[in-house]
């Protein structure tokens, strides 16, 4: 062994007590992380959704953000926890655990743990009164928002946070829908900016309502907001399916009002004929790097009594040719630098939105 490590390692050594423990409820980024530290501490203050409220259960299960695993569940009393997926005594997930009333229990040893992460039963020690703070869970705040479960690795104050905005959600008026998720091989940003982008419709979504000749995008407006930027798009491009599309008068121009939240958030308000109002929120949960889930709930003021695995069938179409472009670009994450890549005129709108994840002060390395 080279002596210099051994001094060091000796040093550590000596340095720590005798019966140290790792304190495994304080955490730092995972050590297979590939962000970048600096993006991933600056992510881990913002709110992302992991899970939609109707497939939470009393059953324990899995979920990820920025690579870190917790353990999402639902108490006998109806609360939606969500902890860190490890238990402080031997490291096993508490994902392959069960819940008993308002409370998760290991499967390794039967530790109870409550809804505070305080270990309250270790079955092996009955008449154990004082356990001690090291069987303490790492747990995370819970918002629950159209549909979806919400969270914050570090961030704490939900009057603080960016949420984007849905205003229809619950209008007796406009009917609710929420799709499965859709598990994306790419950068969130990278979606993101994809679903703000009117330069592809033609191109990638010519099969689902768009049209190869008619590529032209007329010059739209895009300006800076308090929560991230805004852009309202007007063009004859219509957003009826193909085989409906008679349903709109001739000359029919269709207004889409684009909302980006940052980091990966996005509405999208299409105004369609008859005073009809379709929302569309882009909710992105930072799985990993290059890993992203895709959350969709949208509105809508029309056709509410309609064919609702119709909806489903359409929205999967569209995000499906989506995920082939966003899945095969390179450099896989989104260059922050303007510089290393190309742009035109169509892309005032993502331009912005990189120029304000630039500002935030995320990295702008350019990886192939």
């Amino acid at each position: 062994m080279d002596f210099r490590l051994f001094l060091t390692l000796y040093s550590l050594k000596v340095s720590q007590p005798m019966n140290a423990i790792p304190v495994i409820n304080l955490f730092d980024q995972p050590h297979d992380s590939r962000f970048d530290a600096s993006d991933w501490h600056i992510l881990a203050q913002h709110w992302y959704p992991v899970a939609r409220i109707q497939d939470v259960s009393s059953q324990p299960q899995q979920v990820t953000l920025l690579d870190v695993k917790m353990a999402l569940y639902r108490t006998e009393s109806g609360d939606i926890q969500l902890v860190r997926d490890i238990c402080p005594h031997r490291g096993v997930p508490l994902s392959k655990g069960w819940v008993e009333g308002d409370e998760i229990v290991c499967p390794y040893h039967g530790l109870h743990y409550n809804r505070a992460g305080k270990c309250t039963k270790i079955p092996a020690q009955p008449d154990l009164t004082q356990i001690s703070e090291r069987f303490s869970l790492t747990t995370f705040p819970v918002v629950l928002k159209y549909g979806l479960v919400w969270t914050s690795l570090f961030g704490r104050d939900e009057q603080a946070a960016n949420f984007p905005v849905l205003d229809t959600w619950e209008d007796a008026d406009h009917q609710s829908i929420l799709p499965p998720s859709v598990d994306i091989a790419g950068s969130s940003g990278r979606q993101l900016e994809g679903f703000i982008d009117v330069a592809h419709f033609a191109w990638v979504h010519h099969q689902a309502f768009a049209d190869r000749d008619n590529p032209v995008v007329p010059k739209y407006h895009t300006e800076r907001t308090d929560y991230g930027l805004k852009s309202i798009y007007i063009s004859n491009v219509s957003n009826y399916p193909h085989g409906m599309q008679h349903l709109a008068p001739e000359g029919f121009l269709w207004t889409r009002e684009f909302d980006v939240y940052p980091p990966f958030a996005a509405t999208l308000t299409i105004y369609f004929p008859n005073d009809g109002i379709l929302k569309i929120l882009n909710a992105c949960c930072p799985v990993s790097a290059n890993q992203t889930r895709l959350f969709v709930p949208l509105t809508r003021n029309f056709d509410t009594t309609g064919d609702l695995q119709a909806v489903y069938d359409f929205n999967a179409q569209i995000f499906a040719e989506d995920q082939d472009m966003v899945e095969s670009q390179k450099p896989e994450e989104l260059p922050l630098d303007l510089s290393m890549e190309a742009h035109f005129e169509a892309d005032r709108a993502s331009a912005l939105y990189r120029r304000i994840l630039a500002e935030w002060g995320l990295s702008k390395r350019y990886i192939v």
